[in-house]
């Protein structure tokens, strides 16, 4: 359980989560899988890394249980460690290739929206159902994957959408059967990772350099009202009717 990092080929590392039940990440799952990514991308020997998860979908967001039962330091710890893990995918020295399977929520969509290319398979569906969790954030991540007022839809309805409309979007590059996910995106990661890797280093920094919206201070901007949410209680009113659902279910 955790993250495992392999190369499975010449100039690819492959990232493994492994949180079960769902890959609900702890505090320290973040801060692991930050520190996984910023390794991978100094390794002079990586010229792709691939981002991959075991179970029963690609993530889950951040662990709604250990926030219950720890309050306060829980919730700033997930919070500074979704930032560090949403930017290490954004400022990882080479391409990130997101394989993502089953559900994509929470801070999924920071993980696979500050990727550089997202596969999918066709069970995939993406959404942030914050507003159900005493949350807000990562709105900064899933308008790089949809338009706009569709973003703006899917937020307030913590409704999902599913990979076939993100790749009519342009934004998943792939959606192929589950059982083919992982080779797919190695493929993908193999055409990328034959280019050299001197300039695919320089042609990631240049590209991050001409985004028009600053992904960092976007979401720390955003992650400031999760904790205004917190200080006036209203989080903790809705992520307890969260866990009351969960339990009835």
């Amino acid at each position: 359980m955790g993250v495992s990092t392999s190369s499975p080929e010449k100039g690819i590392r492959l990232l493994t989560v492994d949180f079960p039940p769902v890959n609900a990440l702890p505090v320290r799952g973040w801060f692991e899988l930050a520190d996984a990514l910023r390794g991978a991308g100094r390794d002079q020997g990586a010229r792709c890394v691939v981002l991959a998860a075991e179970g029963r979908g690609f993530n889950a967001g951040v662990d709604i249980k250990e926030i219950q039962a720890q309050g306060s330091s829980a919730l700033v710890g997930a919070n500074r460690g979704c930032f560090e893990a949403f930017a290490a995918v954004y400022e990882c020295e080479v391409p990130v290739v997101a394989a993502v399977h089953g559900f994509c929520l929470g801070g999924g969509i920071g993980l696979a929206g500050n990727a550089d290319v997202i596969v999918a398979s066709e069970d995939a569906v993406f959404g942030l159902p914050e507003l159900d969790r005493g949350a807000l954030g990562a709105a900064t991540h899933l308008a790089r994957l949809v338009p706009q007022h569709r973003m703006r839809a899917l937020y307030y309805t913590s409704q999902t959408v599913t990979a076939r409309e993100l790749h009519g979007y342009g934004s998943v590059w792939r959606v192929v059967p589950r059982d083919e996910l992982r080779q797919t995106a190695l493929e993908v990661a193999r055409d990328i990772a034959a280019k050299d890797g001197e300039l695919l280093r320089l042609a990631k920094t240049a590209i991050n350099g001409i985004d028009p919206v600053d992904v960092r201070r976007s979401y720390r901007f955003e992650q400031g009202f999760t904790y205004e949410a917190s200080a006036v209680g209203v989080a903790d009113r809705v992520r307890d009717t969260f866990g009351k659902q969960k339990e009835g279910a």
